[in-house]
């Protein structure tokens, strides 16, 4: 039990830090320049910690508890890829789909955003419960 608790810590801490980095310094004028009238003043604090504390739990259950069974970080890397393609895609492809304005220039940004951040999380995650275990 220990192994999956140090896992989501890790997984949760990276998240924030890299997910922070990028929006918050790396693709800030991005995506303010793409969202503009559409971003709201302020973030909307109790979205945004639902969103960081339920995600990394989708991938302690989809993706890094099966690969820590399998002992595989390799697996983690690839299937956490896999989820955040998915997970990613469809935000962007619905967001598209029905709000008006959505800017089509940011969907494969943050598709392949969704990919590279998701990879690397679920093996932070993978090799932090591996580490304990």
């Amino acid at each position: 039990m220990l192994k999956y608790i140090v896992a989501y810590a890790a997984t949760l801490i990276v998240m924030l830090a890299v997910d922070l980095a990028w929006l918050g310094v790396l693709a800030k004028k991005l995506y303010v320049q793409a969202l503009g009238p559409l971003l709201a003043p302020a973030p909307n604090i109790p979205a945004a910690v639902a969103f960081y504390l339920l995600y990394p739990l989708g991938l302690m259950v989809f993706v890094i508890a099966p690969s820590l069974a399998s002992g595989s970080w390799t697996q983690a890397l690839v299937r956490g890829a896999l989820f955040g393609f998915f997970a990613y895609m469809t935000y962007e492809f619905t967001n598209l789909a029905l709000i008006r304005g959505w800017p089509a220039s940011l969907v494969a940004v943050d598709i392949a955003w969704g990919v590279v951040l998701t990879a690397l999380v679920s093996a932070a995650g993978h090799i932090a419960g591996k580490w304990v275990s």
